[in-house]
Order: C-alpha cells, then sequence, then structure tokens
C-alpha cells in the first residue's frame, strides 16, 4: 500500500521541508548578520565548532533565544495540524482500488478533520500520563539498581526497560491508528466508537499487528544507521550541498517505515473491522435444503383463424 501510494511520502517530505524552511528561518537570519562578516565562519564552514556556535547564540546581535526558538514551536504545531488535516485522504487513497482522485482526497480530509483533532487529543490525554509514568518507574529501578555490586546490572535493566517503553508505546500506537482508519473507512461520527473498536482489536490480534509495526521500527532503524554511516565516510565538511542532500534522502526513507505502519492499520481494518452494509447469516449445514418451487410460464397458443362457411342462398 505505502508503495503504490508513493505520492504521499513524497508530499509529506515536501511538506515538512517547506515548514522546516520557514521555522529555521530566524536562526537563518540572525547567523547571517553576523558569520557573513566575521572570519571565526570558517571554524563552521569547514568543521563543527561547539564553541562558536554557542559564543554565536550568546551574541547581543543574535537575538534572544525566544525569538529565533519560538518559530520552530509555531511549525511543529502547524505540522500536526497538517497531519491531521491530510491523514484522512491518506486511510482513504490506502483503502481504494484504484488511484484516489483529488476530490475524493480532499473529501476525505475535510470531512474527518474534527475527528481526528479529537482522536489526537484523546491519544495524547493516554500517551502522556503513561509515558511519564514508564520513565519514573525505569528511573526507580535504575536508582535501585545503582546501588548493587554487579556493575552491569544497571545497564541491563535499562536496556530492558527501553524495550519495554518501546513495545507498550507502540501498542498505544496500534490501538490510536486503528481507531484512526475505522473513524476514516467507516464514516464514523461517533469517534468513542472507533477507539472502543481499536482497543478490542489491538488486544485481539496483538502479536500480528506488534510484528509488523516492530519490523517496521527496525527497517527505520536500520536506514538511519545506514544513512549515518554514509554522512561520516560520504560527506566532506566543507560540503554543505552534498550534507543537505543526503540528510532530506535519510528524512525520506525514514517517512516509508511510518506509511508502512499506516498500510499495516489499513490492511487489518479491511479483513477484520469492515463492516458489512448487510449482515450474512450463516448457512448450517445440517439443516434440510428448501426447495423453492418456481412458477413455470404458461404459453398460450393462438386458435387458428378459421374462416366461416358461406351462407346459403336460395334463389
Amino acid at each position: 500500500m505505502a508503495f503504490r501510494n508513493k505520492r504521499y511520502i513524497v508530499w509529506f517530505w515536501l511538506l515538512s521541508l517547506a515548514l522546516t524552511w520557514v521555522g529555521t528561518s530566524p536562526f537563518r537570519e540572525s547567523a547571517h548578520v553576523i558569520l557573513d562578516h566575521s572570519f571565526v565562519s570558517d571554524r563552521l564552514l569547514h568543521g563543527f565548532d561547539l564553541s562558536i556556535l554557542l559564543g554565536l547564540i550568546a551574541r547581543p546581535e543574535f537575538g534572544s533565544t525566544p525569538e529565533v526558538a519560538s518559530p520552530a514551536a509555531s511549525v511543529a504545531f502547524l505540522f500536526f495540524l497538517a497531519t491531521a488535516l491530510f491523514l484522512p485522504g491518506v486511510f482513504a487513497g490506502y483503502a481504494s482500488t484504484y488511484r484516489l482522485p483529488r476530490d475524493d482526497f480532499f473529501r476525505a480530509c475535510g470531512r474527518n478533520l474534527w475527528r481526528f483533532i479529537r482522536l489526537m487529543i484523546v491519544s495524547g490525554i493516554v500517551m502522556i500520563p503513561v509515558t511519564v509514568i514508564l520513565f519514573m518507574i525505569s528511573g526507580v529501578v535504575g536508582k535501585k539498581a545503582a546501588e548493587s555490586t554487579n556493575e552491569l546490572l544497571p545497564f541491563t535493566l535499562q536496556v530492558i526497560a527501553l524495550i519495554v517503553i518501546f513495545l507498550i508505546m507502540s501498542v498505544l500506537r496500534i490501538w490510536f491508528d486503528l481507531a484512526e482508519a475505522d473513524v476514516v473507512l467507516n464514516d464514523q461520527r461517533a469517534v468513542r466508537k472507533s477507539i472502543a473498536a481499536g482497543f478490542r482489536h489491538t488486544f485481539r490480534s496483538l502479536g500480528r499487528l506488534l510484528a509488523g509495526y516492530v519490523v517496521a521500527t527496525i527497517v527505520a532503524a536500520i536506514v538511519l544507521v545506514l544513512g549515518l554511516w554514509c554522512w561520516l565516510r560520504l560527506v566532506p565538511a566543507e560540503g554543505v550541498w552534498r550534507a543537505f542532500l543526503l540528510s532530506q534522502l535519510i528524512l525520506m526513507l525514514l517517512l516509508i517505515p511510518r506509511f508502512w505502519q499506516r498500510g499495516v492499520a489499513v490492511s487489518y481494518w479491511q479483513q477484520y473491522m469492515l463492516v458489512p452494509l448487510v449482515p450474512v447469516k450463516p448457512i448450517d449445514p445440517t439443516a434440510p435444503a428448501v426447495i423453492v418451487p418456481q412458477p413455470v410460464a404458461v404459453v398460450s397458443t393462438p386458435e387458428p383463424d378459421v374462416p366461416a362457411p358461406p351462407s346459403a342462398t336460395t334463389e
């Protein structure tokens, strides 16, 4: 599904690139004012010197940190809204057996915008406290493990805790991804019903769904590691455009597992959550067959047209 609708991946990459360009523009302009007239910029052009960057940010003419950072936060919020706006069209395109027309795509986006915002609010209410509690438990366990004489125990428990947190958060992701698919594809106005259906099906087929999501995440990790390796090997310190192109290629490839996971949710919905329009009753093989007689059409044969005998005349 993801590769059949790869145009969605390209469009989301262009959207993130455009918003990032807007969000980093204040930092870019402030850096240009100082670095364009300073020989110190050579230490950032032919390498990366953290002390130079921190000194640049600390200069008065650079501007205050909130002024530079606030556009980036606003852009992150805009990307959140854009995701809520365009994802319904992506779900509709995935479930379609043909190339979804542009009108149908934007119709699905507009019809489900408020539903998706409600879903994201509910998912935030669920995921944020769960994440905080899990990391608090992990911190407490790590402190207790540090008191042990076993030097490997704190590291081992930390790795196990991260794996458990990842699996729990993946289960929550699956839950709300199924709810999103049900809202769009079932045209469900009552978001709570889709949330309940997603919860039931998540734990009904947890192994299958979790395996698909974990495999996609492993692919994303492999892409990230290979991308960073290529960056270190193939991109020189002064290769600005080469670094830009490679970084954008990595980001585009990292979008594929994300859309792959959406495809897993849509595929599962089509197999197990699709509500038929007409309820189908199972056939009992032990029940006797009922033969319904079919009416037989009677074809009437028209009577022959026999001419009347001539009447007798008297002379």
